[in-house]
């Protein structure tokens, strides 16, 4: 067996809608199909691939010690995302990683779930990139 890539992320939600129009508003997923299973949720899609499942519970779980702490996504354009996240009032902080060529935006969806997009650390240096 050879593994090929990380397929999608399942996160279980008692605000689905909300859930749904954050992942829309502030990563730029889509909503699209979905099977039909015996309970409501949404494929948020990242292009062709739906990488976000989303998946409503009667109640909101309960996240005391997660084990999976977060997923993250690999992005380009920073400085355009920040202004996203700005316009969509989404607390963040930018973090470079030591001794890597990466800069991570960090934030929380609206359940608190830790999420972080990665972008080239030449584009935190670069002019207007925050």
């Amino acid at each position: 067996m050879k593994l090929k890539r990380l397929d999608h992320v399942n996160i279980r939600t008692a605000r689905l809608d909300v859930q749904i129009a954050w992942y829309a508003a502030v990563l730029g997923l889509t909503s699209g199909p979905r099977p039909p299973f015996g309970f409501r949720g949404a494929w948020m899609y990242l292009g062709d691939a739906p990488i976000v499942h989303l998946v409503e519970v009667a109640d909101e779980p309960r996240s005391v010690e997660p084990k999976i702490e977060h997923f993250a996504i690999s992005a380009e354009g920073l400085p355009a995302f920040l202004e996203r996240l700005e316009a969509n009032d989404v607390t963040y902080s930018v973090d470079p990683v030591p001794e890597f060529p990466i800069v991570q935006v960090n934030l929380r969806d609206p359940d608190g779930n830790h999420i972080h997009v990665d972008f080239a650390a030449e584009e935190h240096a670069s002019p207007g990139a925050g």
